[in-house]
């Protein structure tokens, strides 16, 4: 677990003078002369041809404004990719032009392979991108978290949750689904990321700044970098359309090396000196409480969601004496029926946990009450971590 002794959050005000050492060069003018001359000719376009009803929904998308918070704009930069890459397979092309019965179909079929070969280079280098980071921001989580129970739990609850979605994902294309509906559910899954790891920072034990600090890190580390995906057509038009092609592959892919040097150096944290503040932060681990003869202790839950895990450590301080102290678990529904989910025993110390297959009030039971004399010490730690996969609907779903 790396220390975070003396260190905060960073700030807005370092930021400003962070970004300076990662100065961004304006985007090339072709941008803007290309971006007017291919509406000019869709405009046209659209005038002597009957839209499709797809064809019209590509209308409306490269009229509508490009988001500006830098997560969303990379997934509708990747999904406008897929589309164009769509069109320029060859099963898409005029009957005319998939036989290449002439010189110029030839040339023109060559040259739309090229540009559909720069889109795929494009999509990949933005695909490889937000694996990189999404894989640095949960890899950062876990090296500040305690390695204890709490981390594995989490990243096995992240690899299946994983699976879930992308099993998702490959039912909707099996089912028929569109690239359009494909995004809107990829699009759902990642806010569905971020808010189920800010729900980690409501587990007991789990560095809480840390974490809803790093869920807005689209928000606070990158919100200083300019939209960059302008929307997006016979002889001069192909050669307009073969230069924009350069232009945007080129300026993209400028833009995420520039995007991944940034994310890569940012810091997390910074010393309170330099943040300009003196709060600092307090390790949260075991808790130790002293439990009388003839006496219980208990934590408590309420679990609002399915495939939460409960999970415990605990040991006891020993004397001159074995001692050992009573430990059982038991669910709580909300007509006030008890369910024994660990049966009593006794322990000299234990760790384990379990996967909630009802939401309910969760009671964590040590049991003194034996003793005539001797109290016990009790060193614990306990964490209800939320899940990081989908809720189900009953207890018969959960996945074994």
């Amino acid at each position: 677990m790396a220390s975070m002794e003396g260190l905060v959050p960073i700030t807005r005000a370092f930021l400003a003078s962070y970004y300076d050492k990662y100065p961004f060069a304006p985007l090339s003018g072709d941008v803007n002369r290309l971006t007017t001359e291919i509406r000019s000719m869709a405009t046209d376009l659209c005038k002597d041809v009957s839209l499709t009803e797809g064809e019209r929904l590509l209308v409306h998308e490269a009229e509508c404004q490009p988001p500006h918070k830098i997560d969303e704009n990379m997934w509708k930069n990747r999904e406008q990719l897929e589309e164009i890459i769509y069109l320029l397979e060859s099963s898409h092309w005029p009957k005319a032009l998939q036989q290449q019965s002439t010189t110029e179909d030839a040339e023109l079929a060559s040259i739309l392979g090229r540009l559909k070969d720069k889109f795929d280079n494009a999509l990949k280098t933005l695909q490889f991108f937000q694996s990189k980071n999404s894989e640095f921001v949960f890899n950062t989580v876990m090296t500040y978290m305690p390695q204890d129970f709490r981390g594995t739990l989490i990243r096995q609850q992240r690899e299946r949750s994983e699976r879930n979605k992308q099993a998702e994902v490959d039912t909707l294309v099996i089912s028929g689904g569109s690239i359009r509906d494909r995004y809107a559910l990829l699009w759902k899954q990642q806010m569905e990321r971020r808010r189920q790891l800010s729900q980690l920072g409501s587990a007991t034990g789990v560095y809480k700044t840390l974490v809803k600090y790093l869920v807005g890190v689209p928000q606070v580390l990158l919100d200083f970098i300019r939209q960059i995906n302008d929307d997006h057509g016979q002889k001069d038009q192909i050669t307009i359309l073969e230069e924009a092609v350069d232009v945007y592959t080129s300026e993209f892919e400028r833009f995420i090396k520039f995007m991944g040097e940034v994310f890569a150096n940012s810091p997390f944290f910074i010393t309170a000196e330099v943040a300009g503040t003196t709060e600092g932060r307090k390790d949260e681990d075991y808790k130790e409480t002293s439990i009388p003869a003839g006496r219980t202790f208990e934590v408590s839950f309420s679990v609002e969601s399915l495939n939460s895990y409960i999970a415990w450590d605990f040991s006891l301080l020993q004397g001159k004496v074995n001692l050992d102290i009573g430990f059982s678990v038991e669910h709580t529904d909300s007509l006030g029926q008890k369910t024994l989910i660990l049966p009593y025993r006794r322990y000299e110390s234990d760790q384990g946990n379990f996967c909630t297959v009802m939401a309910g009030h969760y009671r964590l039971l040590w049991d003194n009450s034996y003793s005539t004399f001797f109290r016990k010490v009790l060193r614990y730690k306990v964490d209800c971590i939320p899940p990081v996969s989908e809720p189900v609907n009953s207890a018969s779903e959960v996945e074994e």
